[in-house]
């Protein structure tokens, strides 16, 4: 199992959308921790090339996380309305709409490509893979982690032949990984704790880890390492748009929204979110595409208030730093966190 070999318990979460580099994911990696390259909205050619670029710079292990397709189209019905309602946001940023439309990220053939390049893991989320893909990659010898956000969901994955679960508190920012129906929200060591006392697989924290103290506490509570985002955004290697950056870095708070991509997901509350959330229908990848050349015009204007600012509630702790010193400084603080809580439990 990789996570008994890493030096430090840090995964890096995959990030995906642009802060996601191969840098970043060789600094964690190099650290001693798990990094993460991003397949999402990438092309099965673009993430094999991130794979040979990775393992051209380093021989430490790391992992490539893929987006499970959705089950089906959403009715252009129940999107339609929303499109137009967001018809005067393009007016005032000067860009079309994007058209709405559902793909699979390239499914079939990065999963080909991944089988042949045999990554060390592959995490999925956003849906549990069939078994039979399971079962294709772990026999290219990759370790196949399931991205989960209830116990239910966390039985299909097992179900499946999940090797560890990654999971996902509510607190975590970005896109919401759940997929079995609708959801409970369960905060990060709720979940854990219910799912350590089955014992059933290595469990991966995510969500508002953001300190040592914290990652302490999911270690406590069972999971074998922690998946940190949010506290790598402001690291130089990160791809992160500047105006990101900057609202990160102000005390500011979060919410779930479908705003932008017609998928829950958390972020940094402004206008955008304020003014749309309530009218944003479920329908993921389609209102993604929509909303895509607005987000990309706010990012080149920095106007923070047209762009996914996607945060877990505890982002003002990131810091600017070098993510091999994050990665450190984290493991170092939970390693003192859990020294002084086993004196205090005495």
């Amino acid at each position: 199992m990789i996570l008994d070999d890493l030096d430090i318990p840090i995964v890096l979460a995959p990030l995906a959308g642009g802060p996601a580099t191969v840098e970043l994911a060789r600094a964690v990696s190099e650290a001693g921790g798990l990094g993460f390259l991003a397949a999402g909205y990438r092309t099965a050619a673009d993430m094999a090339e991130q794979v040979r670029s990775f393992r051209a710079v380093s021989r430490r292990p790391f992992g490539v996380n893929v987006f499970t397709p959705p089950p089906a189209a959403a009715d252009p019905q129940s999107y339609a309305p929303y499109v137009e309602r967001l018809g005067e946001e393009a007016t005032r940023a000067g860009v079309p709409l994007g058209e709405p439309r559902c793909d699979d990220d390239d499914w079939d053939a990065k999963l080909d490509a991944l089988a042949e390049l045999a990554v060390p893991v592959v995490s999925f989320v956003f849906g549990c893979p069939p078994a039979g893909v399971v079962a294709r990659l772990r026999a290219s010898g990759i370790a196949v982690w399931i991205t989960i956000t209830t116990p239910a969901e966390a039985g299909q994955a097992l179900a499946a032949g999940a090797d560890a679960l990654v999971v996902q508190g509510y607190e975590a920012g970005g896109h919401r990984a759940s997929f079995a129906g609708e959801e409970a929200p369960y905060g990060l060591l709720a979940l854990l704790q219910l799912l350590d006392a089955q014992q059933r697989a290595p469990l991966v924290a995510a969500g508002g880890l953001a300190s040592g103290r914290g990652i302490a506490g999911a270690l406590a509570a069972g999971a074998r390492a922690a998946q940190v985002g949010t506290a790598f955004l402001r690291c130089p290697e990160a791809g992160t748009a500047e105006v990101h950056r900057a609202a990160l870095a102000e005390p500011a708070p979060t919410a779930i929204t479908r705003a932008f991509t017609g998928k829950p997901a958390r972020g940094i509350v402004n206008r955008f979110m304020r003014e749309h959330g309530d009218a944003a229908p479920a329908a993921y990848p389609e209102i993604h595409h929509v909303t895509a050349p607005l987000r990309q015009a706010g990012r080149r204007r920095g106007d923070a208030n047209v762009v996914n600012l996607w945060a877990g509630q505890t982002h003002e702790l990131a810091a600017a730093q070098p993510a091999a010193a994050v990665a450190r400084r984290l493991a170092g603080e939970a390693r003192d966190a859990l020294r002084r809580a086993s004196g205090r439990a005495v």
